[in-house]
């Protein structure tokens, strides 16, 4: 059962438009669910994704604000979106650097919201 959620959860973060690869992966750094086009490495993929949470978390906290819900990493060839998705998970998405990310970011903070009360 927690596989077929889990595989539901990240076919419906690939349907959105403009979202060209995507995992689920514990805060721990570790890969629960994914989609991509390319081989990856998951294992360092999975951990650099959480590590990056984590570090705008820590950098937050010291400025004393909210942790971030997103961190947007632009690059020419993409972008990479990672969402907070409750106290154990986060949603990282490759995205096609032609896309407004403000409109994807909408889609996946409510999945990101199903699957905190979820998983």
């Amino acid at each position: 059962m927690l596989k077929e959620k889990i595989s539901g959860f990240i076919d419906e973060i690939r349907s959105i438009n403009g979202v060209e690869g995507c995992a689920l992966v514990s805060k721990d750094g570790i890969m629960i669910g994914k989609y991509f086009t390319k081989e990856i490495s998951d294992k360092w993929f999975a951990a650099m994704s959480a590590s990056v949470l984590a570090s705008a978390e820590s950098a937050a906290s010291i400025i004393n604000i909210r942790p971030p819900i997103q961190v947007v990493i632009h690059a020419k060839e993409g972008k990479i979106m990672i969402t907070d998705a409750g106290e154990r998970l986060l949603i990282t998405t490759i995205l096609n650097p032609t896309m407004d990310e403000s409109i994807i970011a909408h889609d996946v903070n409510q999945i990101a919201a199903r699957i905190e009360g979820e998983l």
